[in-house]
């Protein structure tokens, strides 16, 4: 059964974060320039929250709030859910479901190593589905890859 480690190891651990008393806008930047929809947040060298675009959207747009006056911590998603590296790929589709997060921090030993998005589990699955397939194919031919 396949597991967050599992995504962590082919993806790597990158981890882009930004500070609670950052600007909205800063924050926005860096999703731009990172190609990406999340940002861990960071606040006394521990996890506090998540920064989305959703919590942009609904939070900022949508409530007239300026994105340069506007501070991440103050509509940031707190208590963010979080994963462990050992945790399967079915527990954190259930727990994305659930709880409607595209993001998942991944904490061990209470230490942010990794974040891991629905795309990371729906890429990894179809890695994981072509291996098997391969696999099988070269035991039913007798070819060697």
């Amino acid at each position: 059964m396949s597991i967050v480690r599992n995504i962590l190891q082919k993806k790597g651990n990158a981890v882009h974060s930004i500070s609670a008393g950052s600007s909205v806008y800063d924050a926005l930047e860096e999703l731009e320039e990172k190609n990406i929809g999340s940002l861990v947040v960071i606040e006394n060298g521990k996890l506090a929250g998540l920064f989305t675009e959703r919590d942009y959207a609904r939070k900022v747009v949508l409530k007239g709030r300026s994105s340069k006056e506007t501070l991440v911590r103050d509509i940031m998603s707190s208590n963010p859910l979080f994963v462990h590296p050992d945790n399967t790929l079915d527990e954190c589709m259930q727990l994305m479901t659930d709880k409607f997060t595209r993001h998942l921090p991944v904490l061990e030993n209470d230490e942010l190593i990794g974040v891991i998005s629905i795309g990371d589990i729906v890429k990894y699955t179809i890695y994981d589905k072509d291996f098997i397939i391969g696999n099988l194919e070269h035991y039913i031919t007798g070819r060697k890859s």
